[in-house]
């Protein structure tokens, strides 16, 4: 067991504490340490300091996500500063508009720290995913990609358990508990610039936005990621509580476990996607969602609808195989410009489908079960597009052909 273990970290200090994997295993600690406070807060905050109504909680989320929308601007932003600056910068960002957050209990001041912290969170997580797909050997990045899964479930644990130790034992205000985290994560942002050096970049990066034909599994793979992940982020924790009445105490060991469970797993998962390949990891991942929807829509014991929450997760953990499929398919001048417009179609779902899937959840007894085949649908349909991806897909290779002229291999 110790020696797996060790299998999955090894190499990570080949090149010393100033590498740039440390520096990536950094920014993904830092975003849900950062960002979980804000996130497991907000709806007390709002309603309890700002008086919120579901009204202004609607405006807030679609303010939110804004910034998910522009994340394809990130090329416009690499004509000013190198990649590595960026990302430090958008970690600063999103530090300084938590730690603002308690300070502005209003409405308007509210949406000005949200889209402020929004700014910096979307943006750090496009830089992120571009910097990990320059610096990761290809062969690698699915290792790669498993260790800041893992160390990202580590943060979130971390930050769970300052929340709780300040409201449960030190009665802490909300305002205290926002400017500490946002302090902690601008101490990061300050670490990162002054700790590590200016990382040499290998590739120039295309300043441009890039849209090719070729990348269009790529970002179908995406879109339906994206819509996948908004009902189980959106409907999945709240069937616990509004079907089977679980307790926040419950919700919070839930999503703990799950996290307690990734740090553990995500690095094996990388590993198993190396060995087995991105299509048929694709493909375990898609049929396993299909059949974990569909239970979703009929389940109606309690601790079978948790266990299915935390298989879900375990099942979501595989999507790191679509950043692998598209590493090895991609000219590497393209990565960022890439990263940031597949955030963007990433988001196209995060607006449209909540509200449409909530008015269908409430407008009809069988609301619940229709939404959840909905995700069940849109499960199936990434099946068949994750059989388009070839076993060994490259430049030039990018989908399988099934029928001469419908499907075209390169531009």
């Amino acid at each position: 067991m110790r020696s797996s273990l060790f299998a999955d970290w090894h190499g990570v200090l080949k090149d010393g504490w100033k590498s740039p994997q440390i520096l990536l295993l950094i920014f993904a600690a830092s975003i849900p340490i950062a960002f979980e406070p804000w996130m497991a807060l907000i709806n007390n905050f709002a309603v309890d300091e700002v008086e919120f109504t579901a009204l202004e909680r609607g405006i807030l989320e679609s303010v939110r996500e804004i910034p998910g929308f522009l994340a394809f601007t990130v090329v416009y932003m690499l004509l000013i500063w190198r990649q590595q600056t960026f990302a430090i910068l958008s970690l600063t960002v999103m530090g300084l508009g938590i730690a603002m957050t308690g300070l502005l209990p209003s409405v308007w001041g509210l949406y000005f720290t949200t889209l402020l912290m929004s700014v910096g969170f979307h943006f750090l997580s496009t830089m992120e995913q571009s910097l990990s797909m320059q610096w990761a050997p290809k062969q690698e990045l699915p290792l790669v990609l498993g260790r800041m899964a893992a160390v990202a479930s580590l943060g979130s644990l971390v930050a769970y358990g300052l929340v709780y130790v300040a409201f449960e034992f030190l009665q802490a205000p909300y305002w205290a508990v926002y400017l500490i985290s946002g302090a902690m994560t601008v101490g990061l942002g300050f670490f990162c610039w002054s700790f590590f050096p200016r990382f040499k970049e290998d590739n120039y990066q295309t300043t441009k936005i890039v849209l090719r034909k070729r990348y269009w599994l790529y970002y179908a793979l995406e879109f339906m990621s994206g819509g996948r992940r908004q009902i189980f982020v959106g409907f999945a924790a709240f069937l616990m509580v509004a079907e089977f009445g679980y307790r926040p105490e419950a919700v919070v060991a839930l999503f703990a476990a799950n996290h307690v469970i990734a740090m553990w797993l995500a690095p094996r998962v990388g590993r198993l996607i190396i060995h087995w390949g991105e299509r048929p990891a694709l493909i375990l991942e898609y049929v396993g969602l299909i059949g974990i929807f569909v239970a979703y829509a009929f389940v109606d014991v309690a601790w079978i609808a948790a266990g299915l929450y935390i298989v879900d997760h375990l099942f979501f953990a595989l999507a790191i195989a679509i950043k692998s499929y598209f590493r090895k398919i991609a000219d590497p001048s393209d990565i960022a410009s890439t990263a940031g417009v597949s955030f963007t179609i990433n988001h196209i779902a995060a607006v449209t489908m909540p509200w449409m899937l909530g008015l269908i959840w409430v407008a009809s007894e069988d609301g619940r079960m229709t939404v959840f085949l909905v995700g069940a649908a849109m499960a199936t349909m990434s099946l068949g597009f994750a059989l388009l991806v070839p076993s060994s897909p490259d430049q030039g290779n990018e989908t399988t052909v099934w029928k001469s002229g419908v499907v075209q291999a390169a531009e």
